[in-house]
């Protein structure tokens, strides 16, 4: 059995980029854990996300949920301050948070441990945090480490759709073609599909998400009405860059 650490930002972050992995490994007879950075108390949001974050783990079939304690940083020219007893993640000091990472690692005796790439996806300052502690703790407990990413084609492909389909979307388009990974570096493609009804409703279990004002509830709104097949088809897919020593 092989266990399989996976550090994400926030707390609907594991369900959307790499539910299908991880639904996968569990059903494969893998330990899988879940450490989030953030404690889901975000100004767009004030709501703990913690149970919805519960809920959607058991939903993929994860072991265990780590929160790390840090604040959401937000996603925008304004870095509010630190809310009392806590610090925004994006202020964090790499090395204390990797640390924080590094004792779970220790204490799962973790084979795996996914992060994400350079750019942080999209480029959130708490994703690009992510890059940075799971890459120094991979380094410090000598873990192997895949970054979850997509191909800038199929992130353009996808901005299409939303388009065609005329979802909201506040990003900006031009950037997002410039963020991700190019095509060439990714080192494995997982095929999910069948996993699909699992991802989909864990994404469905983060009703603050779905729900809320932000800039992505309009996506996820759509996503999780979608039928099971056509969800599939959308987001069947999971990338990832492995990181050598």
């Amino acid at each position: 059995m092989t266990t399989i650490v996976a550090f994400h930002a926030h707390a609907d972050d594991p369900a959307l980029l790499s539910g299908g992995t991880l639904a996968r490994a569990a059903a494969d007879g893998h330990r899988v854990v879940v450490v989030v950075a953030t404690d889901g108390m975000g100004e767009e949001c004030p709501t703990p996300r913690r149970a919805e974050l519960e809920a959607a783990a058991a939903i993929l079939g994860v072991r265990r949920v780590v929160h790390l304690g840090y604040a959401e940083s937000g996603h925008g020219p304004v870095l509010y301050p630190d809310p009392p007893g806590r610090q925004r993640f994006v202020r964090a000091d790499t090395e204390e948070a990797a640390h924080r990472l590094a004792a779970v690692l220790h204490e799962e005796r973790a084979d795996l441990l996914l992060g994400y790439d350079p750019n942080g996806g999209y480029g959130h300052p708490d994703h690009v945090k992510v890059h940075e502690v799971a890459r120094r703790a991979a380094r410090l407990t000598g873990t192997r480490l895949l970054e979850a990413t997509m191909p800038r084609d199929v992130v353009v492909r996808l901005v299409r759709l939303i388009r065609a389909l005329r979802i909201p979307f506040r990003y900006d388009v031009a950037a997002l073609s410039r963020a991700y990974s190019p095509a060439s570096a990714i080192t494995h493609r997982f095929l999910v599909r069948r996993f699909a009804a699992r991802k989909q409703a864990a994404l469905a279990a983060h009703v603050s998400d779905v729900r809320g004002t932000g800039r992505l509830a309009p996506v996820l709104r759509v996503l999780v009405w979608l039928p099971v097949p056509v969800f599939a088809l959308v987001l069947g897919r999971e990338w990832y860059v492995e990181v050598r020593p």
